[in-house]
């Protein structure tokens, strides 16, 4: 994947605000090339986000993604209220990753069923290969499983997520509204059988529209 919104004063306010936040991490440009064993340092803490984040969030997409658009998708979809799991991975206090679920609902001719978007999910570059990412993932699924979610699509690497479950959605009859390449468009079901029956066209949340 709410965990509170935002009030947007002026489109210019929220940025120059966070313009300063790259001050703070002058080696998050210095991209780390290393082949590390994927695992999570020891000091890590996931957690739900919290207001005060908002602004180390942004950041944090910002500067995995190389652009703003991931970082603006979050601002909007926790200003509406659709931030159904968001939870901040954090090292020694500093926000280092962020991952965020969003209501989905997958459409057919019969009766819908509801499920939730992984995306986006973000690690500073300088602090990748270190299994942060995949500490998200797990956390994120087991606080979507807690309050009752029973699917989970993403649109990603299907050599990372299928350690989670994740497998192709096309196989139980699930496709995007969105144009994805053969395979990465992929569900898990966090209960046995829920996927049963659920098949159609996933539709996410309206503040995805113009991500590209």
């Amino acid at each position: 994947m709410g965990e509170g919104g935002v009030t947007f004063s002026s489109p210019k306010e929220p940025w120059a605000r966070r313009e300063g936040c790259r001050l703070r991490w002058p080696s998050c440009a210095d991209v780390s090339m290393r082949e590390d064993m994927e695992h999570v340092p020891p000091k890590v803490v996931v957690r739900p986000e919290e207001p005060d984040d908002h602004d180390a969030v942004y950041c944090v997409s910002q500067l995995a993604f190389g652009r703003r658009d991931e970082a603006d998708l979050v601002d909007r979809l926790r200003a509406a209220g659709k931030a159904i799991v968001s939870l901040v991975a954090a090292d020694a206090g500093r926000i280092v990753g962020h991952i965020l679920f969003s209501p989905v609902s997958v459409k057919s001719s019969g009766a819908d069923c509801s499920a939730v978007g992984l995306a986006p999910m973000a690690v500073l570059p300088n602090r990748q290969r270190e299994g942060i990412g995949s500490f998200l993932v797990r956390r994120g699924l087991d606080e979507c499983r807690r309050l009752g979610h029973e699917r989970v699509v993403v649109l990603g690497h299907p050599e990372y997520y299928g350690r989670f479950g994740f497998l192709p959605a096309s196989r139980v009859g699930i496709r995007c509204e969105y144009d994805a390449p053969e395979g990465a468009f992929m569900v898990v079901e966090l209960r046995p059988g829920a996927l049963n029956g659920c098949a159609g066209t996933a539709v996410y949340a309206p503040e995805f529209g113009g991500l590209e």
